[in-house]
């Protein structure tokens, strides 16, 4: 097992309960979650040693996000603290034809705002076997934009596999600003994971496929797949393949690409999805430990596969299965029976 560095923010979420409007509810569900941070809790829970890098404010709710971290194994050594704010997202959970909305609350918190000193990555890249980012963290702001150039520095220079889940957030920042700060990063990356919409608007790249009708053939990806590898060096280029047919009904598969060979996973078809937050970040986790640990670039597409077909039936942000589930999940029990 490894040692697996994340970068970027974890929020404070609060959802309304069940599959209520926010304009009908009097209270909200409180977890703690955000990209990066939910792939170390995915690593921690196969056995890596997790690390997850960020800023968070001294008081209480900074306190209890650095609890939830730590409650599911993950090492937050390289935590600073200090800053005024956590960043807060409200989530409401849609259900068939309706779709779930997100609202960010997150300028001005701590990792926003956090400075290059208040991090020493070339201790925290010391003996790290991958380092994994998204889109999210660079689109926060300037400033942890720059964090993410020196972090992805670091690791290159102390011979670490870099991750990207290129994660567009329209919310956070135009095609042409994502573009301007995502590309020149690509420098750094190895393995880059995303899905049709991440890599059209970060990166320029428009696969032959019609998403919104629900037409997500492998064949439509191979093409930028291969200029995607060619243009920026990627060791491996990885999408979800996610077919909507409504809020909680979703076909699920991948596809992955190392240069030479292309592999398509089997598909999940996912009815009724509990949470789909944190679907994506699963699969990182889960293609994470599957390039370090399995024989092959098949094996490990279809536990991250199954690692992220099992999130959508969990509450929360954090995918919390452990290597046995998934593998039996991949290796073809999807029965659901009890387990006595």
């Amino acid at each position: 097992m490894g040692k697996i560095v994340t970068l970027g923010e974890i929020m404070l979420r609060l959802s309304t309960p069940g599959n209520t409007r926010f304009v009908q509810s009097d209270s909200f569900d409180v977890v703690y979650g955000g990209g990066e941070a939910n792939v170390a809790v995915s690593c921690a829970n196969y056995g890596h040693d997790a690390y997850f890098v960020t800023k968070l404010p001294k008081h209480e709710i900074g306190q209890c996000a650095l609890n939830a971290l730590r409650k599911y194994g993950v090492k937050t050594d390289y935590i600073a603290r200090g800053g005024d704010r956590l960043g807060i997202y409200y989530l409401e959970t849609g259900a068939s034809m309706r779709p779930s909305k997100v609202i960010y609350d997150r300028a001005h918190s701590a990792i926003a705002e956090a400075e290059p000193s208040d991090f020493d990555f070339d201790a925290i890249m010391e003996g790290a076997d991958w380092f994994h980012w998204s889109g999210i963290t660079p689109a926060i702001s300037d400033k942890a934009a720059e964090l993410t150039k020196l972090a992805c520095e670091a690791a290159k220079r102390h011979g670490v596999t870099v991750s990207v889940d290129l994660n567009f957030r329209k919310k956070l920042w135009t095609k042409e600003k994502a573009q301007s700060i995502m590309r020149p990063l690509m420098q750094y990356v190895d393995v880059c994971i995303g899905n049709e919409e991440d890599a059209e608007l970060c990166l320029g790249f428009k696969p032959d496929a019609d998403v919104e009708g629900g037409k997500t053939d492998a064949e439509g990806y191979k093409g930028i797949f291969t200029a995607m590898a060619k243009e920026f060096g990627f060791k491996y280029v990885i999408s979800t393949l996610r077919e909507s047919f409504s809020a909680t009904h979703n076909g699920w598969k991948a596809m992955i690409y190392n240069g030479e060979e292309f592999y398509t996973s089997k598909r999940y078809d996912i009815n009724p999805i509990i949470d789909r937050v944190g679907g994506g970040d699963s699969f990182s986790g889960g293609i994470i430990h599957g390039l370090l640990t399995k024989p092959n670039q098949g094996e490990a597409l279809e536990f991250a596969v199954a690692a992220s077909a099992l999130k959508h039936t969990i509450n929360g942000d954090f995918n919390l299965v452990s290597v046995e589930e998934v593998e039996a999940l991949a290796g073809g029990d999807a029965s659901g029976r009890v387990q006595r």
